[in-house]
């Protein structure tokens, strides 16, 4: 069974209200590997999501950057809380490794259903 565009976008929009921070971790997959520490502090960062369309949904093109301790940043988590909440999913990135305090920033975000 396929499913068509107008029902991919009403599944991602309700995700859309569940995802709402991004966070850094240091392998992938995401999850107990959540990057921490440095000054200053590292903390994950909100998102915010445009309208679905055509079974994708895209994060507004204001993107987050991310203060980061020495570390290899190698996947982003999708949280529904700031703390703590519900990891939906990750992405495997580019592992970019800092060897002091920096920033990382998100310069795209999406989510396809198409393939």
């Amino acid at each position: 069974m396929g499913l068509n565009a107008t029902a991919k976008n009403a599944m991602l929009e309700a995700l859309a209200l569940l995802i709402t921070y991004f966070s850094l971790h240091t392998a992938y997959p995401a999850g107990a590997n959540e990057v921490t520490g440095g000054t200053p502090a590292y903390a994950r960062k909100a998102v915010t999501w445009d309208t679905a369309a055509a079974g994708q949904l895209d994060a507004v093109a204001t993107f987050p950057v991310f203060d980061v301790p020495a570390c290899t940043v190698a996947a982003v988590g999708f949280y529904s809380a700031i703390t703590d909440g519900t990891l939906y999913g990750d992405d495997d990135v580019t592992d970019e490794v800092f060897a002091a305090q920096g920033t990382y920033s998100i310069t795209a975000a999406s989510i396809d259903l198409n393939g």
